[in-house]
């Protein structure tokens, strides 16, 4: 069963009450990045294994996707800055627990390649923000296996 979480705004990336962020660097240009984030959504499980499936939702302005464990997140895209920032607000969640869920993806130059920022804002009851507080270091170590994947996906391709 969906739920739905509350509405947020861009402006939840910094005001949320827990923010886990995490970074990493590619050999990738960031356009090249931005492409396999925002356009090749349907790509993310061949990179991003926690994800088991993706796929773009209204006309691209969604995307829903499927989590490894069964949650299944409904989502709306806020902001897709080509080179810079891919950024979604997670709409419904077959998962109890969140009350508002914000992802940002920031691409900055870094040498010849990219840093990539992850930033997961959430809101939620006490007990997942405590789940999310303790899965942290894994949240991190999936982070940086996934932006590992994805720069050999890429092969530090230009853009």
């Amino acid at each position: 069963m969906a739920r739905r979480l509350r509405s947020v705004d861009l402006d939840f990336i910094e005001s949320a009450p827990l923010r886990l962020v995490f970074t990493a660097e590619v050999r990738a240009h960031p356009e090249t990045v931005y492409r396999a984030l925002a356009d090749d959504v349907a790509g993310w499980p061949s990179w991003f294994t926690s994800v088991t499936a993706a796929r773009p939702t209204e006309d691209g302005a969604g995307r829903e996707v499927r989590i490894r464990g069964g949650t299944v997140l409904r989502e709306s895209i806020l902001a897709a800055d080509p080179g810079e920032r891919y950024t979604y607000r997670v709409d419904e969640s077959s998962t109890p627990g969140p009350k508002a869920l914000l992802e940002e993806w920031r691409l900055t130059p870094a040498g010849t390649g990219t840093r990539v920022r992850w930033t997961f804002a959430a809101d939620g009851s006490a007990a997942f923000r405590f789940a999310l507080r303790l899965g942290r270091p894994g949240m991190g170590r999936a982070f940086r296996e996934a932006v590992r994947n994805l720069d050999r996906r890429l092969g530090g391709a230009a853009a």
